[in-house]
């Protein structure tokens, strides 16, 4: 080939000005390309059908596209979804035309403008300054910067990777000061196994499982403590005795007294998506539009919670990997975990030994499901994730360390 021609696969801004600069292009000429050179499509749902006209219109005016339904045109559907294309600087010249206009388009010019700001920045959390406590503000100074690993330490007799081998209060601490050694950020202690299957248990019985364990964590390692719990009471006993975060499958739907708790302490929380529960959660999961219905709840939640007092600077989400999916649909899940970032909140994926990788690698058992893992950890990091939840803490950790270095240009 004469000119050695080839499509350029560039993700971030620093990566085409780097390229252009190869090129010896002058700096007001990439400030001038720059916004031509990323290219997005973004989705809306529900959109009345004049505002749809409209986008149409003032996207194919600005040199993008706006694709809807077929059925919009004749006027047969009185709403639909629309599909927006085009280059950043199409966006920010339609979007500019769509605030001047009336019907609501200002505010979706918002939305809009928010979905591609949050998908290309880090999310915004609290001031790590803020913190009394040096491992949670450790945690928040570095989302962004690097991925963040939450070692696993369940102490329950029945959870579906290491059930029963932490039962008691000195194997589990052992084991949560070796994953701090070995790399955590965050040790997630959890006193309920939330298998497909499983059945619920009481509050107290959590509590006694999950406070002396996080009570002498929280005196021993240089790691913050989550609990994994989706009960306020659980919660509550182990902040009081030195857990740092929430981690709630159920998004504080489960409990309605989680978000109380939650405003009370001004903690940071992961906000997970389950469909069902996790006694029903696996027997028939179903959704028209994965993605959509996911970020959807998960919006819908943050929501709920702000409203009621919390600082969304101190949510994290979590799409609920194995958390009512079929294997197809997790596997869609990693494919396309960035869009997840048009939320603006840190992303939190666990995929640690999840039956789907079994599945996929042609029904391995547990204990042999870990290049599986790393092949999810791996492509979780370039998909976006900003921590990752893993039983296998030291690998993982080097995972995490070689894919920041070619993701984050950290090294």
């Amino acid at each position: 080939m004469r000119h050695n021609a080839r499509v350029l696969r560039l993700d971030s801004d620093a990566d085409i000005v780097r390229e252009m600069k190869l090129v010896n292009v002058e700096d007001a000429g990439i400030r001038h390309m720059l916004p031509k050179a990323r290219h997005y499509m973004v989705k809306l749902e529900n959109v009345r059908r004049p505002i749809a006209h409209i986008l149409k219109e003032t996207f194919l005016s600005n040199g993008g596209d706006a694709a809807v339904s077929r059925d919009i045109i004749t006027a047969k559907i009185s709403h639909t979804d629309v599909i927006l294309c085009g280059t950043r600087k199409q966006f920010q010249r339609a979007c500019a035309s769509l605030l001047e206009q009336k019907f609501g388009c200002d505010k979706l010019a918002s939305e809009i403008e928010s979905a591609i700001r949050n998908f290309d920045s880090p999310a915004e959390v609290p001031d790590p300054e803020l913190f009394s406590d040096s491992r949670l503000a450790r945690v928040f100074r570095e989302i962004g910067r690097r991925t963040i690993v939450m070692g696993i330490l369940n102490v329950t007799p029945d959870s579906f990777s290491d059930g029963g081998r932490f039962v008691q209060t000195s194997a589990a601490v052992e084991h949560g000061r070796m994953m701090a050694e070995q790399g955590a950020d965050i040790i997630d202690v959890g006193g309920e196994s939330t298998r497909p299957g499983a059945e619920p248990v009481d509050a107290a019985v959590e509590i006694d499982r999950v406070v002396p364990v996080i009570r002498e964590l929280a005196q021993s390692v240089d790691a913050a403590i989550s609990v994994d719990t989706y009960k306020a009471d659980v919660a509550r006993a182990a902040l009081d005795n030195g857990a740092h975060i929430v981690n709630d499958i159920s998004a504080a739907s489960f409990d309605p007294q989680m978000i109380t708790v939650l405003v009370e302490r001004r903690c940071p929380a992961i906000f997970m998506h389950i469909q069902g529960t996790p006694r029903d959660m696996q027997l028939a999961p179903s959704y028209t539009d994965l993605m959509g219905e996911i970020c959807a709840y998960l919006r819908g939640r943050i929501r709920v919670a702000v409203d009621a007092g919390a600082d969304e600077r101190m949510l994290m989400i979590d799409p609920g990997f194995g958390f009512g999916k079929t294997v197809e649909h997790n596997l869609e899940i990693l494919r396309r975990l960035k869009e997840f970032r048009s939320i603006g909140r840190p992303l939190v994926i666990g995929t640690s030994r999840k039956s789907t990788i079994g599945k996929v690698l042609g029904g391995l058992p547990v204990e042999e499901r870990l290049e599986g893992t790393a092949s999810t950890v791996a492509l979780s990091i370039a998909g976006g994730a900003d921590i990752i939840r893993v039983h296998d803490v030291k690998e993982m950790a080097r995972v995490a360390r070689m894919t920041d270095a070619v993701v984050r240009h950290d090294w």
